[in-house]
């Protein structure tokens, strides 16, 4: 099933594409950064920075998007988001930016129009708390982080 997303181009985006999926089988989206052409973004080792996309989407009730590295960056060149997934809300209305981090040695230079991250837009389910005294019990317990083992 395919849904509507309204998205409006800021000023500083007006001559970048939009975001589109790169293959038929393909999840997510490629956001491109919408930097000046004459004002890279420098990385600088462990350094984080907001990249601007020149884009606001206006997700239907009951959507998110979420903000996800692009593999490729994250293996080559150790560029990631740093916050990933970041979640946009369906009642966000700000400019969607990218807060990646740079997480290899050497420094990383975003150009205009360099594609920096993947959106997924997902589906999402509210839920209702309710208290208890005592959840139900399962055989895993509370065992968490590697309780499984390896193999």
């Amino acid at each position: 099933m395919t849904h509507l997303l309204h998205v409006q181009r800021l000023p500083h985006g007006a001559d970048l594409p939009l975001p589109r999926y790169e293959t038929a089988g393909a999840a997510g989206m490629d956001l491109i950064a919408a930097n000046p052409a004459d004002a890279p973004v420098v990385l600088a080792p462990m350094e984080r920075k907001l990249v601007p996309t020149g884009l606001i989407i206006q997700l239907e009730k009951g959507f998110e998007a979420q903000v996800r590295p692009r593999s490729g960056l994250a293996f080559k060149h150790g560029v990631t988001v740093l916050n990933a997934p970041g979640t946009i809300d369906a009642d966000y209305r700000g400019e969607v930016q990218v807060l990646l981090v740079n997480l290899s040695t050497e420094p990383f230079i975003i150009t205009r129009g360099m594609r920096i991250a993947q959106m997924i837009v997902a589906s999402v389910t509210m839920v209702e708390l309710v208290e208890v005294v005592a959840v139900n019990h399962t055989p895993r317990a509370a065992g968490g982080f590697g309780s499984t083992g390896l193999n």
